[in-house]
């Protein structure tokens, strides 16, 4: 189950106290979470501290030494109005906020309404905050001050707060506490509001740089740096990167933040990763050239370099396929009116189904972007693992690449994918060595040729058949385009009012990233399964020509 996460800092309204008043014994509150009236499951109880003049809000655990990082807690000073934040985000780093204002600036609605909660009285208040409504039960029977969000501790002891009639933080017991308000006794770097953010956040999920701000050009003279491999006279990097083991639940997202640094024009990138496992890889046809690749026919004339499973080799697997806009950043001195260009664009996708292939591993991570400017493109690549809490046990899952035709050595001669001109179409065959259960492909579709009449401005139906018999179809199409216009500073102006970025096309946008179709096929038996992807591709005129970048991985239940 998803975690719950409360604001522990919150606009309040001002509320001062009319006299001083002498200090009480401390009491210690429990609270647990719910849900639509269900208990949240495996969560920590939340505990605080309360006397009159000073409130902390923590858990056992944290307590105890014994919590997972990051954690945090508070401390409300009440006769100067302060609230301390404490993060502990790594084992030995703890850094703090304090805030003076907030306390004092409570906007807090009185209500008529009173009920009991654990023998005592309390009043009912109410606040709207980012569009939440939410209502605070509070007693001044207790003789303390607090709550287990801050919110309403000036009011008295907050004993349940509701947000927006279905999450429930409530206290289920309240206990005398002999000893004051206990204090926190780490070593903290204080830090501003804005830093502290920052950090808590990023502590909260590991990031794994793959490329930061590296150049993707064409350039003959293109050669490897330190552990940056560069093929194809630098359309494509290569690293290879450790991984660590990702807890299962967790779910892992890709990004890249991409700028023209040359090149105007829309390119399709891919961020892929290299199954080395058979032999040949495709990493050896980087590194030897096309040559080495296994060779594909299906009798159209022309000969396709790694575009299908053969034997122990396994095509790339496509983490996500993303398509650049026309000269973002380098081209931003276009001026139109009205128009104020984006400096980059970031694209990200989750690639949850592929941890089976990332987790402890150290695997080849590939970024391509075809073009053959020598300024071409700047470009990073982020991997960020994101531990999720959940109480539902995954199958485990074979993951099988299968085919990619999106030509990523384009620079390197490797020849695109126009094996739809004939009637067979894609066909790979491929053994399972055990059944396989709830199988789906996940597929990805791109058509190309830029022409009137190429087949990225021409509605084209997919079929995709598993042993002989369709098990999908459908027209892969993009209405969207001009949603991305502000990305797309070097796109050209047409007389009819539009830009060529505007344009629909078959399944890409310049400036967005392309989604996987989940294909369901099943379950699989045991044995040889042939795939076959057919689509009508269009004749070549002159020069021009069509093409169609499709990917697919098999994922079943093992």
């Amino acid at each position: 189950m998803k975690k719950y996460f409360f604001g522990l800092v919150l606009l309040l309204s001002a509320v001062t106290f009319a006299q001083k008043q002498k200090p009480s014994e401390t009491v210690k509150i429990t609270y647990l979470r719910s849900s639509n009236g269900n208990l949240v499951q495996n969560q920590e109880p939340i505990l605080v501290y309360a006397s009159q003049e000073t409130t902390r809000i923590s858990n056992a655990k944290i307590l105890s030494g014994t919590a997972k990082i990051p954690n945090e807690e508070v401390q409300i000073d009440f006769p100067s109005n302060k609230i301390t934040q404490t993060a502990q985000i790594t084992p030995a780093k703890f850094i703090s906020v304090t805030d003076s204002t907030s306390l004092a600036k409570q906007q807090l609605e009185l209500v008529e309404g009173t009920k009991k909660i654990l023998g005592y009285t309390c009043k009912k208040a109410k606040t709207v905050i980012n569009s939440n409504t939410i209502d605070i039960w509070y007693t001044t029977e207790a003789g303390v001050h607090g709550s287990p969000s801050t919110l309403g501790a000036t009011l008295g002891l907050v004993l349940e707060t509701v947000r927006n009639g279905n999450f429930v933080v409530s206290a289920t017991k309240i206990e005398k506490f002999k000893k004051a308000v206990p204090k926190s006794d780490h070593t903290t770097q204080s830090v501003d509001a804005l830093t502290y953010k920052d950090l808590l956040w990023k502590s909260r999920f590991t990031t794994i740089e793959v490329f930061k701000k590296e150049t993707v050009s064409f350039s003959p003279d293109s050669k490897s740096e330190g552990d940056i491999l560069r093929f194809a006279s630098g359309t494509i990097l290569v690293r290879k990167v450790k991984i660590p083991e990702i807890e299962k639940g967790s779910q892992v997202f890709v990004d890249v933040t991409e700028q023209s640094n040359g090149d105007a024009y829309d390119r399709t990138g891919s961020v892929f990763l290299i199954p080395t496992e058979g032999s040949p890889s495709f990493l050896d046809g980087l590194e030897q050239g096309k040559e080495k690749l296994p060779i594909y026919e299906n009798g159209n004339g022309k000969k396709y370099q790694g575009v299908v499973k053969s034997g122990d080799y396994e095509p790339l697997l496509e983490l996500m396929r993303f398509f650049t806009p026309f000269g973002v950043s380098k081209y931003n001195t276009i001026k139109l009116k009205n128009k104020t260009w984006q400096d980059s664009v970031i694209y990200r996708q989750d690639i949850s189904d592929f941890i089976p292939k990332l987790s402890g591993k150290e695997v080849y991570i590939g970024l391509s972007i075809g073009n053959y400017d020598k300024g071409g493109h700047k470009a990073s690549v982020n991997l960020t693992i994101h531990p999720e809490e959940s109480s539902a046990v995954k199958p485990e899952t074979e993951i099988l690449p299968l085919f990619n035709t999106n030509n990523v050595m384009e620079m390197a001669g490797q020849e695109y994918g126009t094996m739809f001109s004939s009637e067979k179409g894609l066909e790979v065959t491929f053994t399972l060595p055990q059944p396989l259960k709830n199988a789906k492909l996940r597929y990805i579709t791109t058509g190309h040729g830029g022409w009137e009449n190429g087949d990225e401005y021409l509605k084209k139906k997919n079929t995709i058949l598993l042993d002989s018999k369709q098990v999908f179809a459908f027209v892969p199409w993009r209405t969207d385009c001009g949603s991305y216009r502000l990305s797309n500073p070097a796109s050209g102006n047409f007389e009819n009012g539009l830009s060529s970025s505007d344009e629909s096309r078959s399944n890409w946008c310049p400036g967005t990233t392309t989604n996987p179709i989940w294909i369901d096929l099943g379950d699989l038996a045991g044995g040889t399964h042939t795939i076959t992807v057919k689509i009508p591709m269009n004749a070549p005129e002159g020069t021009s020509f069509s093409s169609w970048n499709v990917s697919g991985v098999l994922i079943g239940e093992k």
